[in-house]
């Protein structure tokens, strides 16, 4: 209840207004069953997205702003005075007047400062380029660059006037030189044009200056003079008319007066809107735990998979909240496959169906949804994604489901458009935003996976066979170190995964269970006895109970080992339930053949627990039998079914499988695999001519 709640809780943060419905809310095209009349005045306000569109266009209409800067002129006049009183006073020297203009900012060539000497010229050039200060350069000259990138108009303000003009018509520093240059006293002369030129760039001032500051006032004042309501509805004004096709301002229509009456009222009205859309998001939620108390209570009971339900829920609401913002909203790309894939990878596809129907009410039921088909579309993608991702064997199996799930947005939005009179084009286009959604959530999901196995606790198929490959680093540890347990390992775990598959239960589990359920015996290899060689037993030399408790010891080892290399939790059952709680047999004879009541009887039995579920079960089973028909000096078929005969007796009699969900079917199903697999390894082989270098059965006795 307390997750429910706290889901209920989060919708609604998610989703801020109330699901109930105070207008109906028609899907565009649909007909309205009857008259919308407005109870009150109200403005339809525009959607973020087109606001915002418009807003940016107004602000983009208004022109840059250019400001005229008259003391620009002064002072280009006060700088070409001093440059030419300094020529007076300097002597007639081409190299002094050089040294002296490169002083005042205005370097000059050889054949420049020559044309200086002469008073005559200097003072025309003087005349001529007061003038074209005075007159051109007051009348408004930009900076050369100050126009690049600016398109369209900009207005020029100059003494409190203003006036726009072609962004192309303002003049920049190579328009000014063009024109001055006319002014110059000697046009045809070289020297004299090139003296001209670099003195017009020296004193030139931009007496045009883009005014960012006014610019961006004026733009931020377009872009708040646009309204943020697109229509006005009346008091009594007739929203819809009964049997009338909805329209897409209908629509907004309704919305907004669907709004307007959410927000009217008063504190305690507002309040009790938030409780009644809290209670409808958690009674929802409750509706989906109900059912897994009912049909799962064995995953209604474990507090994370409920969690992992929970965040994969919040994580398609957070994403269906987000989808809501948008202008157009589409609904389409709500990503229901990704809660679907990941609830029937880590439980079952029942189960997954159930909640993702849940999950699409919720969403669906939401207000901002509503007049939408948003319900019939969650429904479509994640039941297809329920119902096609089911146990994850191989890479490609997803491209399989990615197909499935689009074709469900196909035929769902053919459905919806055959309906309401969609065209192809709109048909298509739901479709295709289907598919996009059903390749994203799909991909995802399969990249979350591991994450929510571990938040969940649950061993899938992709993480058994991980585990599966002998090539991982402990399954080698354990073919260098102790070869005959790894040999016994291999043995059990393939009459494990044959027993297994018979009776219906997790052959993979089985087989990977078996490959660990005797690491512990890494530690001390050589004190187990299908690691020594033969003649040499180092338990010849210790105690019983010494013996007894390095070879109980390999339980406790083992659990060790899976600890320190992240084994499954599955997998870890294995290692400590494959012996339960049965007696170390040999040592505990020996003890008592030196008492016949020795202390400690406790040191001699495994620590248990008894197997709990059906693989730990038959690994149980199968451990004993193949340790057991080694010792058999000819193995026969029909001795070998005695071996397993007795062997599943005496676990029977010892009540080491009074806990797992074991029926005496399945056992002799167990027994028959058994023996169909222990019978093809001990098969007879012919004799080899020894004249050819075979090995006869003689060669063998002898």
């Amino acid at each position: 209840m307390a997750i429910a709640v706290g889901m209920g809780i989060a919708t609604y943060f998610c989703f801020p207004t109330s699901p109930a419905a105070d207008v109906p809310l028609l899907e565009v095209g649909s007909v309205s069953p009857r008259d919308v009349i407005a109870p009150f005045g109200f403005r339809v306000a525009k959607r973020v997205p087109q606001l915002e569109r418009e807003r940016t266009a107004a602000e983009r209409a208004v022109p840059p702003v250019f400001a005229s800067v008259p003391a620009a002129v002064d002072s280009a006049r006060a700088q070409l005075t001093a440059f030419f009183a300094r020529m007076d006073r300097t002597r007639a020297d081409s190299l002094e007047i050089q040294r002296v203009a490169g002083e005042l900012g205005v370097p000059l060539t050889a054949g420049q400062s020559g044309y200086l000497r002469v008073p005559r010229r200097r003072t025309g050039l003087r005349e001529a380029l007061e003038r074209a200060l005075d007159v051109q350069l007051a009348a408004g000259v930009a900076a050369s660059h100050a126009t690049d990138g600016l398109r369209g108009l900009v207005t020029v303000r100059s003494q409190g006037d203003e006036h726009d003009l072609p962004v192309d018509s303002v003049p920049v520093l190579s328009e000014f030189i063009t024109r001055a240059r006319r002014a110059n006293p000697q046009p045809g002369a070289p020297t004299a044009d090139a003296v001209f030129t670099r003195l017009l760039v020296a004193f030139f001032h931009p007496t045009l200056v883009l005014d960012p500051a006014e610019t961006a006032r004026r733009r931020e004042a377009a872009r708040g003079a646009i309204a943020t309501w697109s229509d006005e509805v009346k008091s009594g004004e007739k929203i819809l008319g009964a049997h009338e096709v909805v329209g897409r301002e209908d629509l907004a229509r309704l919305r907004a007066l669907r709004d307007e009456l959410q927000g009217r009222g008063g504190v305690t009205r507002r309040m009790g809107r938030v409780i009644g859309a809290v209670t409808f998001n958690t009674l929802l939620v409750v509706l989906f735990g109900v059912t897994l108390l009912l049909f799962r209570p064995a995953l209604y009971g474990s507090l994370r998979a409920l969690i992992t339900i929970a965040v994969s829920f919040l994580v398609v609401i957070g994403a269906a909240a987000f989808i809501a913002r948008a202008d157009p909203v589409r609904p389409e790309l709500i990503p229901m496959a990704l809660a679907a894939t990941v609830l029937a990878v880590l439980f079952d596809p029942r189960i997954s169906l159930v909640g993702a129907m849940n999950l699409a009410v919720l969403i669906g039921g939401q207000t901002a949804f509503r007049g939408t088909n948003a319900l019939f579309l969650c429904l479509a993608g994640g039941v297809a994604a329920a119902f096609t991702v089911r146990v994850v064997r191989r890479r490609n199996q997803a491209y399989y489901s990615i197909l499935t799930v689009a074709a469900a947005y196909l035929v769902a939005a053919a459905a919806i458009g055959l309906m309401l009179d969609w065209s192809a084009r709109d048909i298509l286009s739901t479709a295709m935003w289907g598919a996009l959604s059903a390749v994203l959530s799909v991909s995802l999901a399969m990249v979350l996976l591991p994450t929510a196995e571990e938040l969940a606790g649950v061993d899938t198929y992709l993480k058994l066979l991980e585990w599966s490959d002998l090539n991982r680093p402990l399954m080698q540890q354990l073919s260098r170190e102790a070869p005959g347990t790894y040999h016994h390992t291999i043995v059990t775990a393939n009459l494990v995964e044959a027993a297994c598959t018979a009776i219906g239960a997790n052959g993979l589990l089985g087989r990977v269970g078996a490959y660990y359920h005797d690491i512990g015996k890494l530690k001390k290899p050589q004190y187990f006895v299908e690691n020594q060689v033969r003649g040499r037993n180092p338990h010849d030399k210790l105690k019983p109970g010494t013996s007894a408790s390095i070879i109980r010891g390999h339980i406790k080892d083992g659990l060790e080992l899976a600890e320190a290399n992240r084994l499954p939790q599955a997998v870890r059952a294995f290692i400590a339930e494959h012996h339960g709680t049965g007696h170390i047999a040999y040592f505990l004879e020996k003890a008592r053949e030196r008492d016949p009541a020795p202390a400690g009887l406790g040191d001699f039995q495994y620590p248990g627990p008894v197997p709990q579920t059906v693989e730990t079960a038959v690994c149980m089973l199968a451990d004993g039998v193949e340790a057991a028909t080694r010792v058999l000096s000819d193995p026969t078929p029909q001795r070998i079914r005695d071996v397993i005969d007795l062997i599943v007796r005496q676990r029977i009699e010892q009540g080491q499988l009074r806990d797992a969900p074991i029926t005496l079917r399945q056992l002799e199903l167990v027994k028959d695999q058994f023996a169909r697999v222990l019978i093809g390894a001990y098969h007879n082989r012919i004799d080899y001519p020894s004249s050819s270098g075979g090995i006869t059965s003689e060669f063998a006795r002898a």
